[in-house]
């Protein structure tokens, strides 16, 4: 199973979402911006090398912390290298190995977010309550559609006491999984591990474990 993260533009909590959302799964989490990394970089081989034909897909994949991730490089030049066409046989052959893999998408609708949804058997969108948030959202679900990467559920990501989960699910057609914006969630954030790891009986790990079920009963 390969589930793609997307979100629109950046500073929604996507990568956050990621990372929990592969360590509730016990799932291989990849760093597929490639431009601009946003997950724990590990040691080793990384997606950059693996696109330019200087590593292997599987050997790639590193522990850090407590999640499986495939981290991408930090460079322009790494990214330049690059070959884009080489990326959805490379989730293949993680997933051949690991079974679950949850991608990172870049921000935004560019090219390479296209090259996640259309290796992925779903996808979840990430978004907050904020209407250009949302908006972005629903451009990113029609990206979606079009790569046949089913909507499996919305995270919705930074929410108050009173989360508008009824009308975001009418307005992106899918269950919805409402995220706490916390302490908590922030503080796991800049450590790079899940929240899961930090605050095992706190809400926000609680609501990640649902984001993970629900995932999951789509697939079902």
């Amino acid at each position: 199973m390969i589930v793609a993260v997307a979100g629109g533009k950046g500073g929604v909590g996507k990568s956050t979402m990621a990372l929990n959302l592969g360590a509730e799964l016990d799932a291989v989490v990849v760093d597929a911006d490639l431009a601009m990394a946003d997950l724990p970089a590990g040691r080793g081989p990384d997606l950059h090398d693996v696109l330019a034909g200087r590593a292997e897909p599987v050997e790639a994949v590193q522990q850090v912390g407590p999640v499986a991730l495939l981290p991408c490089g930090r460079t322009l030049a790494g990214a330049r290298a690059c070959d884009l066409t080489e990326f959805e046989s490379t989730l293949a052959a993680v997933a051949a190995e690991h079974e679950r893999v949850v991608v990172d998408c870049p921000a935004g609708l560019a090219a390479d977010v296209g090259l996640s949804l259309v290796a992925a058997d779903a996808c979840v969108l990430v978004t907050t309550p904020r209407r250009f948030a949302l908006a972005d959202a629903v451009r990113t679900r029609a990206l979606a559609r079009r790569f046949d990467a089913g909507l499996a559920c919305v995270g919705l990501n930074r929410v108050g006491d009173d989360p508008p989960t009824a009308s975001v699910r009418r307005t992106l057609g899918a269950p919805v999984v409402p995220v706490p914006e916390s302490g908590t969630v922030a503080r796991a954030q800049r450590s790079g591990r899940p929240v899961a790891s930090l605050a095992p009986e706190s809400t926000a790990a609680e609501r990640f474990g649902e984001l993970a079920r629900t995932v999951q009963s789509c697939r079902s």
